[in-house]
């Protein structure tokens, strides 16, 4: 079940079935809860209008949330319908103006996962985002800002993939020009190595295709010949270097298809007639090379393998079953081995949090401190070191050699596990008593370090009693536990916030403006996506363009052989 947040007509959470709910499901749901028929309410998502069926015609089937692109925790706005034009309009103002919230929200989380990601600080998340390349390998490109802007031009991209998926197309195109203002702040002599870039001029034509936009004409052929440009110099002219690095394979034939595809169309409308059929012919062919036959995919399917990823393999392998099967066994264990190494780096983010950040907001280098540790000093000595000096290891070695600062290193890890414990035995004593304990019996029970279920346990087994205290005290008005841990709390919370502003990890800025939802929107984006994700297209949109576009150069061919004079 997933959550969607409605606001409007009436505010509050839904939990439905995004696979089986529909549109007119959902409506009848919020009109019940809303007091109104479900004919005078219109639902907004991500500043688009959900209508009742899934292609716009009478005769269409009601489409599935999921189909929509609306996911969990989604926000959806219900607004009334009202008869007159006039609050139409407003409506349609209403959807642009949470579209353009929506994409200003999707840019503000890019800069900012981008920025926390690229400069070395500790991630606020249990993640890291790092460049790789096609292999897996980290990809170090030195300069900071360039780190920053690959990053946030990769996020943009792999976001705006996902709104064409969902036939999102304008939207997707506002997201792919952010995407390539970001890469244009890279390093030229980096970007010319890579293929992002082309491949994301060849996704912005295919959006002005599929919205047919012909008033882009002129900027669509600009656009595909730098990518032609971007593509060759990346692949190699002969895709010798694609080849090389994919181990013989052919990822990038359906990435051709539709470039070819698109400068034929272009010329089509140019009046290139001519090269308009060359493009398009070569991008046939390619079209059939990519039809996986069903006696293959029945084969490998038969060995476990799923059918989307079967059909990659075999279109990816030039037909070649053996050959499929290796690279799905491939992709397999590379895919275990990026979980164990996610799973390795979470561990790591964690260690790192525990012992906090620099006064640079830097996190400590754990391989410096796995060779402090290894020449024999305590690892929660060796980390305090490092981080008090920015993670210089002579001066570091210094402090941990020097007696003196040895031992106020040691006075401060030590004062820090005091308050950090103080911190957790009010937090387990607020709860305690939240569940109707006596608070003095609570903080009996709290004392010594014990956690929340082994004094929970004690204070079920515990008589009631009194807490000790002379014979003429009144029991209603004296607490001396509670007033000791008081003012312990508040002798310490001085001290407590300096260490907080040097060395907490939460201690960030900018942290409480974060858009949580939308980073981890972008972040999930990012992981579902792999090395072949930019080259596997579905090509059946483009088969059928390629068909059209050739029946109208036969028409138009045959229309000019009538009018030559015999």
């Amino acid at each position: 079940m997933a959550k969607l947040k409605v606001a409007g007509t009436w505010s509050g959470a839904i939990e439905v079935e995004l696979d089986d709910w529909t549109v007119p499901m959902l409506r009848a749901e919020v009109a019940r809860r809303s007091g109104l028929s479900p004919g005078s309410i219109n639902l907004i998502c991500g500043g688009k209008v959900l209508k009742d069926d899934a292609g716009g015609g009478g005769g269409a089937a009601a489409a599935k949330l999921s189909e929509l692109g609306v996911r969990g925790n989604a926000k959806i706005l219900s607004t009334r319908v009202c008869a007159d034009q006039g609050k139409s309009l407003q409506e349609e103002a209403m959807a642009e103006d949470e579209r353009s919230r929506r994409l200003a929200r999707v840019k503000a989380a890019a800069t900012a996962l981008a920025k926390r990601h690229a400069d070395g600080s500790l991630p606020l998340e249990d993640f890291n985002i790092e460049l790789e390349d096609q292999s897996g390998k980290k990809v170090n490109m030195g300069s900071e800002t360039d780190q920053r802007a690959v990053m946030m031009g990769l996020m943009l991209h792999s976001n705006a993939k996902q709104l064409i998926r969902r036939q999102k197309y304008e939207d997707a195109l506002e997201v792919l020009a952010m995407g390539e203002e970001s890469f244009s702040l890279c390093n030229p002599q980096f970007i010319e190595m890579v293929d992002n870039v082309p491949i994301l001029q060849i996704d912005m034509v295919w959006c002005y295709f599929m919205l047919r936009d012909i008033s882009s004409l002129s900027v669509a052929g600009i656009r595909l010949q730098k990518a032609r440009e971007g593509i060759e110099r990346a692949h190699g002219k002969d895709y010798s270097r694609v080849r090389l690095l994919q181990g013989g394979r052919y990822p990038e034939i359906a990435l051709h298809l539709r470039l070819e595809l698109l400068e034929g169309v272009v010329a089509y409308h140019s009046g290139h007639l001519d090269k308009s059929q060359k493009a398009l012919t070569s991008a046939q062919e390619k079209f059939f090379k990519l039809q996986v036959p069903d006696e293959s995919l029945s084969l490998v399917m038969s060995m476990g393998f799923k059918e989307r990823d079967a059909r990659r393999a075999i279109r990816m392998t030039n037909q070649d079953v053996g050959s499929a099967v290796d690279f799905l066994i491939e992709e397999k264990a590379k895919r275990l081995q990026k979980r164990e190494e996610d799973m390795k780096r979470r561990q790591e983010i964690e260690e790192q949090k525990s012992y906090g950040v620099t006064p640079m907001k830097k996190p400590v280098d754990l391989q410096r401190l796995d060779e402090l540790v290894s020449i024999g000093f305590e690892k929660a000595l060796a980390a305090e070191a490092l981080r008090r000096n920015e993670n210089d290891t002579q001066k570091a070695l210094d402090d941990l050699t020097n007696p003196e600062t040895n031992a106020a290193i040691q006075n401060d890890i030590e004062s820090r596990k005091r308050k950090r414990q103080l911190k957790s035995d009010e937090a387990a004593i607020k709860q305690l008593v939240a569940m109707g304990f006596e608070r003095w019996r609570v903080i009996e029970a709290v004392s010594g370090g014990r956690t929340v279920e082994q004094a929970m346990q004690q204070l079920l087994v515990q008589p009631q009693s009194l807490p000790n205290q002379p014979e003429n005290a009144n029991p209603a008005t004296s607490t001396p536990a509670t007033t000791s841990a008081s003012s312990i709390n508040n002798e310490d919370s001085g001290s407590t916030n300096n260490i907080d502003e040097v060395g907490d990890t939460s201690a960030h800025a900018g942290m409480d403006d974060r858009d949580v939802e939308m980073e981890e929107v972008l972040a999930d984006e990012l992981a579902q996506a792999d090395a072949f994700s930019d080259y596997d297209i579905e090509v059946t949109k483009e088969g059928e363009a390629i068909e059209e576009y050739l029946s109208l150069l036969a028409s138009a061919g045959g229309s000019s052989s009538e009018s030559r004079p015999r």
